[in-house]
């Protein structure tokens, strides 16, 4: 059964209009429908506390209600034992609702994904080094993916720097972040080390930047090496 079960009346399914570059770039154009209006009343407890983890994504935190929807799922993830992740999405967002997005990330999150330029902007800074310092005080893992440079994952204690994949020409960056959370959530729920599931989360975008399109072309399970499978 599909979670939630759709509607046949209200607002549509969001629609986003993508413009792709030459150089592999896009902008967006976002229309969020039915995700615009995401309130608390949405969640639900059993499909939040069965899961070992809760992903939250940036994009639906632009309402009070989207807010507090986010802030039970998190409660209830936690008083079942469960962890939250959640990525920043869009600098833009994270702007227009700066205090919202810190107090959520020292209080609620256990991991969080986010490009150089988001994280920068959540604490104010043009210095990635910094930025990185006041991550470490608040959250306990992050990762932060820096474009060609590759990805970092932070903890108090480790800083972890994993090499971009080669890919020449990027033909379309759509998808890529959203691809290395998954490989990066794919790897720790299945026993690998922080690097490793970097390793699969730098895998997984490198495929989905090589052709127009966010979806993989191929099983990305089949691009894994053998250890990380």
């Amino acid at each position: 059964s599909f979670f939630p079960a759709p509607k046949d009346h209200g607002l549509p399914t969001g629609r986003c209009v993508i413009v792709v570059t030459p150089d592999g770039q896009r902008t967006m154009n976002t229309y969020l429908g039915a995700g615009a209006v995401l309130h608390p009343g949405d969640v639900s407890r059993e499909a939040v506390q069965t899961a070992e983890w809760v992903f939250l994504e940036g994009y639906l935190f632009d309402k009070d209600d989207a807010k507090e929807a986010f802030r039970v799922a998190a409660h209830y993830a936690h008083a079942a034992g469960r962890k939250v992740a959640l990525t920043l999405s869009d600098s833009f967002c994270v702007q227009r609702h700066h205090a919202d997005f810190v107090a959520l990330v020292n209080d609620e999150v256990d991991l969080l994904f986010a490009n150089e330029h988001e994280l920068t902007t959540l604490y104010g800074t043009d210095d990635f080094s910094v930025a990185v310092g006041k991550l470490r005080e608040c959250c306990p893992l992050a990762v932060v993916t820096r474009s060609r440079r590759g990805s970092a994952v932070v903890t108090p204690d480790e800083f972890i720097e994993v090499p971009a994949l080669p890919v020449d020409p990027i033909v379309d960056a759509t998808g890529a972040g959203d691809m290395y959370a998954a490989g990066f959530l794919y790897g720790i729920t299945h026993g690998k080390t922080l690097e490793q599931s970097a390793e699969i989360g730098t895998i997984c975008a490198a495929e989905v930047i090589m052709h127009m399109g966010p979806r993989p072309q191929v099983p990305l399970a089949s691009l894994l090496p053998d250890d990380v499978r």
